[in-house]
């Protein structure tokens, strides 16, 4: 599976639609166009396949495909035409029974296939010990980093010094004023060890969203210019350091920071997979 890069991630995250209840649902019609499909009755035909592939996995289709009328105009009058809202799963079918010579199928796939197994992983990390927590965060931040970087550099942060300052204005605005150096002595930590491999789960998530945020902002509100992203980074941990204040939380800079960095717990992950694969319990591709 081919890793996304920044502006094919939006393709499918700028056309999803969320509902007031906080449900979220992609229209078939925008996802055709998204994939491509420049006539409905072709993409019609993916669709039907898709939910039976739907049915046969057990699940109840017209919940995931919701069939919906929508009135448009055509000429002078108006016309119903038929959608649908399809869940996250839904688009998963559709692009894994899409034309497969299609590029932006193989985007699709990859797209849906992450999207559906946070979800999973969501719907589970209340049972999840705070090792694997952290994990989980951990590899989300990564790749909002990666995008946010992205969408920096799009806004206009080119240069490594430009970058330092925009990353360090995230940490200011969250930390209270304690830049990347500060938060270094505070964790004990030397000049190689990553800030985000010593955070527990709940300092993570804390930056998860200062990340994903300010992504969101600088590309949405179109902001141009070194300056003008590094001052919206800023604000936007200062918004997350004041609803963390708000609703009585721990400040990040005061969360306790944990013995063990994110490298020490994937190696004993690892180890232990390792010794039930030793016992015929599981099977690790090599």
């Amino acid at each position: 599976m081919r890793e996304l890069k920044g502006n094919e991630y939006i393709r499918f995250e700028s056309i999803k639609h969320i509902r007031e209840d906080g449900s979220e649902y992609w229209s078939a019609r925008e996802l055709a166009l998204a994939l491509e499909y420049v006539q409905w009755r072709n993409f019609s035909k993916v669709i039907e396949r898709a939910m039976i592939a739907c049915e046969n996995s057990g699940h109840n289709v017209s919940d995931d495909f919701a069939e919906v009328s929508k009135i448009v105009e055509a000429g002078a009058t108006t016309k119903p035409k038929m959608d649908y809202e399809l869940t996250r799963y839904a688009c998963y079918l559709i692009v894994q029974n899409g034309d497969p010579r299609k590029e932006v199928i193989a985007l699709g796939q990859t797209y849906f296939a992450i999207q559906t197994y946070r979800q999973e992983l969501a719907d589970h990390y209340n049972q999840l010990d705070e090792d694997r927590r952290r994990l989980v965060v951990r590899g989300d931040i990564k790749q909002w980093n990666q995008l946010l970087a992205e969408t920096a550099h799009d806004a206009g942060v080119i240069t490594n010094d430009e970058f330092a300052i925009f990353q360090n204005a995230g940490y200011m605005g969250l930390y209270g004023g304690l830049d990347v150096d500060d938060i270094h002595e505070r964790k004990k930590l030397t000049a190689s060890q990553k800030i985000l491999d010593y955070m527990g789960s709940t300092e993570l998530i804390a930056n998860l969203f200062r990340i994903s945020q300010t992504e969101e902002k600088l590309r949405k509100d179109n902001v141009k210019g070194a300056d003008a992203a590094t001052s919206v980074h800023f604000n936007v941990g200062h918004e997350v350091r004041t609803a963390i204040k708000k609703i009585g939380g721990t400040m990040p800079e005061d969360l306790p920071t944990p013995n063990k960095s994110i490298q020490q717990i994937e190696k004993e992950q690892m180890a232990r997979l390792k010794e039930k694969a030793k016992k015929g319990k599981i099977m690790l591709d090599e």
